[in-house]
């Protein structure tokens, strides 16, 4: 690995836009698993009443509707935002142990951030999930698919880890599970933040969910890739480990696509269970 002060060449040499090998594959040998995140079916013209109707069934969901609401619809507000929002996009990055939320009320807009919360506690180190009880937060492209408003957590947004690119690429027999976006500041490979802001969150996915996204994309990152000293701590971490570097790359192409166009990727996964993004 060069010096620090050689850093900026580096980054451009390895980390920049270029798609590895595996881009090459086309969709007629591709093994098209999972995941168009640009394409998530969206209904958008009424609420689902049902749902928010079941959310407000549970007493710590209406606490936080009842403290919360006002305070987000004024944020919303001073950004320029249209309330509630439709649909929700977020993305954490494990080393910067950061979270943000972005927001947006059609398929036609680019998202707008929101809001960034600090990940208040962190386990394992930078690299993916790959078996039980490693304490790894998972890194990869990933959904919300659960609501849990009774979590010993406060509340929790599950995300569906292990998704088919774990499923290959993971020990088969214990890939592990139960992975959580919740509150109360302790983790053993999930995504902690504090009670309040996992409140503003969990109304921000009911409301896009009872609008018909019924799956809110969640992107998890090792580091920030476009500040210097995240990529130096990256390229410390990986310097020996060439498949993380190659599979950082593929996350990073999807890092670079949303900061130049503010919509999502395209992602696929490929017989190999390596993403593919286009």
């Amino acid at each position: 690995m060069p010096p620090i002060a050689a850093s900026r060449p580096y980054l451009e040499s390895t980390l920049t836009l270029r798609k590895p090998a595996l881009l090459s594959v086309t969709f007629a040998n591709m093994k098209l698993l999972m995941m168009v995140f640009a394409l998530f079916a969206f209904a958008g013209s009424a609420t689902s009443q049902p749902f928010l109707e079941q959310q407000y069934g549970y007493s710590r969901v209406a606490n936080a509707f009842r403290n919360k609401e006002d305070s987000l619809k004024m944020r919303f507000n001073k950004l320029g935002l249209q309330w509630p929002p439709k649909q929700v996009y977020i993305r954490s990055f494990k080393y910067d142990s950061e979270l943000e939320v972005w927001v947006r009320n059609s398929n036609k807009e680019g998202f707008k951030l929101f809001k960034t919360y600090k990940v208040c506690a962190l386990s394992g180190t930078l690299g993916p999930k790959r078996v039980e009880g490693d304490y790894q937060v998972p890194e990869g492209f990933y959904y919300i698919n659960e609501f849990k408003p009774n979590s010993n957590y406060h509340l929790a947004l599950g995300i569906n880890y292990p998704n088919q690119s774990d499923l290959l690429l993971s020990d088969s027999a214990k890939p592990g599970t139960d992975i959580y976006i919740h509150g109360n500041c302790v983790t053993t490979g999930c995504i902690p933040i504090q009670n309040d802001q996992v409140e503003e969150l969990y109304i921000l996915a009911t409301y896009a969910k009872s609008y018909g996204m019924d799956f809110i994309p969640v992107h998890i990152f090792p580091v920030r890739y476009n500040i210097a000293k995240s990529v130096e701590y990256f390229l410390k971490v990986s310097n020996n480990d060439k498949p993380y570097q190659k599979f950082a790359i593929t996350l990073k192409d999807a890092f670079d696509y949303f900061e130049n166009n503010k919509k999502l990727p395209i992602i696929c996964i490929n017989k190999k269970g390596e993403y593919v993004v286009f």
